[in-house]
């Protein structure tokens, strides 16, 4: 009898067996989303994790949220944590693998992905390039004085990720009359009846930008405050009988809390004018209210009268004195700045600035994009009268050199009125004359000159506007040390193209690649000094020389010691460019 029995039970406890297991609903496979993510340092993401259920004859395949049921883990805390509801927070730079595990079906099953956390630029816990903020809920209203809501702040950054930033903003209220709110807790305290803006502030780390979000609060019953004052500022004007106009502000005060609140334009508020026939003064308008305008001489009282929520009137007083005398002019002088400007070559320029003195405030006004800026000899200076409304950013008063001389500069502003005030100032380009090279004279100019007779300069005789040229020069070798080509400018001022590393003077080296302007058919001198830089040569462009510019003999053109010099002729002929390029070799 207990033999029959055992192959019965073992059979009963096998066939229990697969029953009990499709009850438990064993996961067969895992899956971590996303499987990438990059967030950063200080941020937070959730990870979710899906299991597969798909064993057994009678059940199909399902598939569900299993991040609650799973184990996570993070292969570098020091990169980012992950708790047991699979929310990851950054901590450093780097990736770390963030792993999900579980008791599967077959055993234990596994999931990862992968987080990166960028460089916060702030420090660990830092949260940066956060480009709007959200205040939520936008709105929300309490019934009475004391009671509390909660605010939270929500950053979005430019990859679109988010960011509780609740208590990382400055959090304030507009007006803590009203209502108050937790500077970095975002709850706020209703004190009386009415409607406040709360605010949200963040400032991105390391001088970032400030990103602001606002929702509002209401108190839908209390008490509301009531002015108990309100004074007029200024509390005395003059003005002329000739209509001269002048604005009066009128400033409440709440008694309860002592805040004060510019009622100017309020629709609670009247003012009036004690005698109109000597002044008037606006009022019942949307904005402009409390202007006067004088009409007669004399002397009238400004009232102004505002009405409490509740009930009651509270009144303030200033004075207005008419006169015969005629108003200031709104522009009472103009001047230009600097007095007097010289340059020393062709094309030079230079920045004229038009200030002008205002009989209100404010009294100093920068106006130099907004005068019309005039030339006594506009064909040799001309000068620009761009203002910032045509032609935003370019600058007014900039006077270019194309001739020798000098000429009157002349701003031109009109007043309100319609009266025109003017200044001038002087522009110089004076012509140098040229003295002949001789050994050991120390007056020449240039010290070394180029081959012509007579060297183009501001005159403005040898130049037809438009036939300039430009002269680049650069480095066609290896060396980036101590390499240098000099010239002068077509008025004789010495080394203007300062070439290249060995440049030492004027506090530094000159430019990789330089360039001059120079007048159609200017010869020009190129020195490659000794500055310990091995030369190679000059580009076809320029004829190797001597000191004094006369071409090479040959076969020797040049040594690798230096000093080398070269000439180049700037257009010519019948044959025009605008730019010439010469190229020295070091190496």
């Amino acid at each position: 009898m207990l033999d029959r029995f055992w192959p019965r039970a073992l059979f009963l406890v096998a066939l229990a067996a697969p029953i009990a297991g499709c009850t438990n609903q064993l996961v067969d496979t895992i899956s971590v989303s996303p499987t990438a993510q990059t967030i950063s340092a200080g941020q937070t993401f959730q990870f979710t994790a899906t299991g597969i259920v798909g064993h057994g004859t009678n059940h199909p395949s399902t598939t569900s949220n299993i991040t609650d049921q799973v184990t996570w883990t993070s292969s570098l805390p020091s990169v980012a944590t992950i708790n047991s509801s699979g929310v990851a927070t950054a901590v450093g730079t780097g990736s770390t693998t963030i792993t999900a595990t579980i008791n599967g079906y077959t055993g234990t099953l596994s999931a990862s992905a992968t987080l990166s956390v960028s460089s916060s630029g702030g420090g660990v816990g830092s949260v940066t390039g956060i480009t709007s903020l959200s205040v939520i809920p936008g709105s929300q209203s309490v019934a009475t004085p004391g009671q509390t809501s909660q605010f939270i702040a929500i950053g979005t950054n430019s990859a679109g990720a988010t960011v509780d930033l609740t208590n990382q903003v400055t959090w304030s209220s507009s007006s803590v009359q009203i209502a108050t709110v937790g500077g970095n807790t975002g709850l706020a305290t209703a004190v009386n009846q009415g409607t406040v803006t709360i605010t949200a502030l963040y400032a991105n780390p390391n001088g970032g930008s400030i990103i602001t979000g606002t929702g509002t609060f209401t108190v839908t019953s209390g008490t509301s405050q009531q002015f108990t004052s309100v004074e007029i500022i200024p509390n005395s004007q003059s003005v002329s009988a000739s209509g001269q106009t002048g604005q009066f502000i009128a400033i409440a005060t709440l008694g309860s809390s002592g805040l004060e609140e510019d009622v100017t334009n309020s629709p609670n508020i009247t003012w009036i004018s004690s005698i109109p026939t000597i002044a008037t003064v606006t009022s019942g308008l949307a904005s402009g209210n409390g202007v006067v305008t004088g009409a007669s001489v004399g002397t009238t009282n400004i009232t102004v009268e505002l009405q409490n929520p509740t009930g009651g009137v509270v009144t303030g007083t200033a004075q207005v004195s008419v006169a015969l005398t005629a108003p200031p002019e709104p522009l009472l002088s103009l001047q230009v700045i600097p007095s007097s400007i010289t340059v020393n070559n062709l094309e030079g320029t230079g920045n004229f600035l038009a200030v002008g003195t205002f009989s209100t405030v404010p009294y100093v006004r920068d106006l130099t994009n907004t005068v019309t800026w005039l030339s006594d000899a506009p064909e040799v200076f001309p000068v620009s009268s761009d203002s910032a409304a045509t032609n935003p950013g370019a600058p007014g008063g900039v006077v270019t050199a194309e001739g020798s001389g000098n000429a009157v500069i002349i701003a031109e502003a009109t007043s309100t009125d319609g009266t025109i005030q003017t200044a001038t100032g002087t522009f110089n380009c004076p012509y140098v004359a040229y003295v002949p090279y001789s050994p050991g004279n120390p007056n020449a100019n240039p010290p070394i000159p180029p081959t012509q007779e007579v060297l183009g300069s501001c005159n403005q005789e040898t130049i037809a506007p438009g036939l300039l040229v430009t002269l680049t020069v650069y480095n066609e070798g290896l060396n980036t040390s101590n390499w240098e080509v000099t010239a002068p400018s077509a008025t004789q001022t010495p080394d203007v193209l300062h070439c290249g590393p060995g440049w030492t003077l004027g506090g530094g080296g000159g430019g990789s690649v330089c360039t001059a302007t120079y007048p159609l058919d200017t010869t020009v001198t190129l020195t490659a000094p000794d500055t310990g830089a091995a030369f190679g040569g000059w580009s076809y462009n320029c004829t190797p020389s001597d000191a004094s510019g006369n071409p090479l003999p040959g076969p020797v053109f040049w040594t690798a010691a230096g000093p080398n010099y070269c000439t180049v002729t700037l257009g010519g002929g019948t044959v025009y460019s605008s730019n010439v390029t010469v190229g020295a070799i070091f190496n």
